[in-house]
């Protein structure tokens, strides 16, 4: 699950400047956020790291995204996994595009902090961002898989009821966005507003078909939409901002172990949507140990 940013004060950036340059036998600290996917990703990066032959020391589920940022800018922590969509709150840029596209949120995030001595290395190509998904037998009945897809489907009367939250109903940036987008709109008949509702709420009332819901609001890698057989439909037409994501590291950590780029990078572009949704899912839903769950994953991934 992605953590809102909270805007972080630029003094913690100076601060950075003043750490002495790290050493090649010092422990590269390895943060995570406090999330289900912070845990996963996080235990991922420390055992590759290990494996590798780099000294890590474990600080993995450390807060939410502002606490894990400013301590990855004060030197307290190394390297943590960040997504690059989030680069519109570091850098004060909610209102460009360039969070929309992939490749720019990349280029951007990484270009903007290489001014704070940090690298941004590979992300992957999962993208954790707002979504609609439908349920599993809805997909493959009406063959959908996209939101051209279910505005097709809607403009042919196709029966639909959506769970989301008041703010994904509401906010300019959300439903409205994908409606305006895609050309449909759905009525009040065909909205369950849960109060306070978050992604397991709205899935579960899909997945159990409270009120009639086949349809929910969701973020790309939730746990449980795989355990639900919920299926994400793509954005094809690049409505709401990239989340993917990607090790943030240190440049000096770097410097010091530069395989940490060659050891992460393989290990990233395996962390495809569905893959990372079924890591969260073994954590989030089946219960599992994130260790266990890295330590698999990494087995069969190989050098």
């Amino acid at each position: 699950m992605r953590i809102p940013f909270s805007r972080l004060t630029l003094l913690a950036a100076a601060s950075a400047l003043t750490l002495s340059a790290a050493q090649a036998d010092d422990p590269v600290v390895v943060s995570s956020k406090i999330d289900t996917e912070g845990s996963v990703l996080g235990q991922l990066i420390l055992q590759r790291l290990e494996a590798g032959g780099i000294p890590v020391q474990d600080r993995l589920q450390l807060g939410g995204t502002s606490i894990v940022r400013e301590a990855l800018l004060t030197g307290e922590v190394d390297l943590y996994p960040e997504y690059t969509g989030n680069g519109a709150f570091f850098f004060d840029m909610t209102d460009s595009d360039v969070w929309h596209s992939a490749e720019a949120a990349y280029q951007t995030v990484r270009d903007r902090d290489a001014e704070n001595g940090l690298v941004w290395l590979a992300p992957a190509s999962a993208n954790n961002t707002w979504a609609m998904s439908v349920r599993g037998d809805l997909a493959r009945e009406h063959g959908l898989s996209t939101l051209e897809d279910l505005a097709a489907y809607l403009a042919q009367g196709g029966e639909f009821k959506f769970a989301a939250s008041a703010e994904f109903v509401e906010s300019e940036q959300a439903l409205p966005a994908f409606q305006d987008a895609y050309g449909f709109s759905l009525s009040q008949e065909q909205l369950l507003v849960l109060s306070g509702g978050n992604t397991a709420s709205t899935m579960r009332a899909a997945a159990q078909q409270t009120s009639g819901v086949n349809a929910a609001m969701t973020y790309g890698t939730d746990g449980g939409l795989k355990a639900l057989d919920l299926v994400v439909l793509e954005d094809t037409l690049g409505v709401q901002p990239v989340y993917q994501p990607a090790p943030v590291v240190r440049a000096d950590v770097l410097d010091a172990y530069p395989e940490i780029e060659s050891l992460l990078g393989p290990l990233f572009e395996a962390l495809d949507l569905e893959t990372l949704q079924r890591l969260n899912g073994d954590v989030a839903v089946n219960g599992l140990d994130p260790r266990r769950v890295a330590a698999d994953f990494l087995d069969g991934l190989g050098d």
